[in-house]
Parts: structure tokens; C-alpha cells; sequence
């Protein structure tokens, strides 16, 4: 079986930390405040949920089906960085056996409203995209997220992902009052041959 090997990525206004339990105390601050802002995202509210939370994502990264980071912003001026959510790389694929993943989907994502519309969520995308097309070599890199979710669906066209349609009853939803549904999945791909476009886009986007 193939391995997510992957270690922090740093970049000039976010640095994804491989998550821990050492973070527990500060994924529960970014996770508090008002919720309305994660309508579609599960963020975990409280101590016992974030412990819950972080010992599911730790043990996909120990069975490589997860590679979860943590959102580190940095503080602008200075060298210290505060967590403002999470973000993962997920559901890999090895159908080339090879011992990186020939496929994988970047998911899991939410900021804290204080981090929303700033620079962190595009750098990050940057980060791990780069990553997954310059490190790992993969093939295909998916990316979805709830069909009725309007704002994110804007976003991931706006990276330059392309639409591939929708599934429907494809995972548990996460709105609130949903959790015995299944939501339709808005799929959204990038792959080898949109990379340098996409990249490029991306870079122009940051530079904003």
C-alpha cells in the first residue's frame, strides 16, 4: 500500500501544520465564536467534540486514508501564527502502485470567520496543490462539496477546478438538522494537463 507522506508547508500567510493532539486547546478557540458561518462544514464545537474530531483524523493519518492539517495564519509583521481551522487531504488513491497516490481530494476545510475572504484559504490551496502535482506526481485531484452550497461552489470554480457533475446521496450531510441525510456532491477535478493553468491562476489570485 501506498503512504501519505507529507510534512508542514509554509508559505507567506498560512503554514499547514500536520495536526496533533497537542492542538486540541486551540482547534476548540478557532472552532467557538458563531457558528453560522459553518452551515456546510463539520467544526467541531467544544472540548469533547474536538478531542472526537482530531482522534478520527489522526487515525486515518495512521491507516493513510487522511493526511490533516491545521491552518496556522500568520501574524502580519511578525513571526507568530495563530490557528484559524483545519484543511486535509483525503480519500488517496494508488492504482499505479505506486508508493505516492496517483489521485487524491483536498476537503475538510474551514477558517474561523476571522480568516474567511483573506489570503490564507487561496495560499493554501496553493500549497497543497503544489504538493500534491510537484511532490506526489498525482494524476488527478479532486475537490467537492455540498451541491446547494452556492459560496463554495464559487470558490472552487474560481481556483480553476473543473466541474464534473453531481452525485447524488454521495455523503452525509453536514448541514444542521441533516445528519441522518445524505447530501448530493457538486465533484470538481483538477488534473495534470490544468495544473499550470491552475497554478497560475492561482498565483494571480494571491497577488490581489
Amino acid at each position: 500500500m501506498g503512504k501519505l507522506r507529507v510534512g508542514t508547508l509554509t508559505g507567506q500567510h498560512v503554514v499547514l501544520e500536520p495536526l496533533g493532539t497537542h492542538h486540541l486547546d486551540e482547534v476548540v478557540e478557532a472552532g467557538s465564536g458563531d457558528r453560522s458561518f459553518y452551515g456546510y462544514t463539520q467544526v467541531p464545537n467544544g472540548h469533547d467534540e474536538a478531542l472526537g474530531y482530531i482522534s478520527h483524523l489522526l487515525d486515518d493519518a495512521a491507516n493513510d486514508r487522511a493526511a490533516p492539517f491545521v491552518q496556522r495564519r500568520v501574524l502580519e509583521g511578525t513571526d507568530n501564527t495563530t490557528l484559524v481551522g483545519c484543511t486535509r487531504f483525503m480519500d488517496p488513491q494508488w492504482p499505479l502502485g505506486r508508493i505516492d497516490p496517483d489521485e487524491v481530494e483536498i476537503g475538510g476545510t474551514w477558517l474561523n470567520p476571522s480568516a474567511q475572504r483573506s489570503p490564507v484559504n487561496t495560499e493554501a490551496k496553493i500549497l497543497m496543490l503544489t504538493h500534491a502535482f510537484d511532490v506526489w506526481n498525482v494524476q488527478r485531484l479532486a475537490i467537492c462539496t455540498d451541491a446547494s452550497n452556492e459560496q463554495s461552489r464559487r470558490a472552487i470554480d474560481r481556483i480553476g477546478a473543473r466541474f464534473e457533475g453531481v452525485l447524488r446521496r454521495h455523503r452525509r450531510s453536514l448541514q444542521e438538522g441533516h445528519g441522518d441525510m445524505l447530501r448530493d456532491s457538486a465533484m470538481y477535478s483538477i488534473t495534470v494537463e490544468d495544473w499550470p493553468s491552475v497554478r497560475s491562476n492561482l498565483e494571480s489570485l494571491a497577488a490581489r
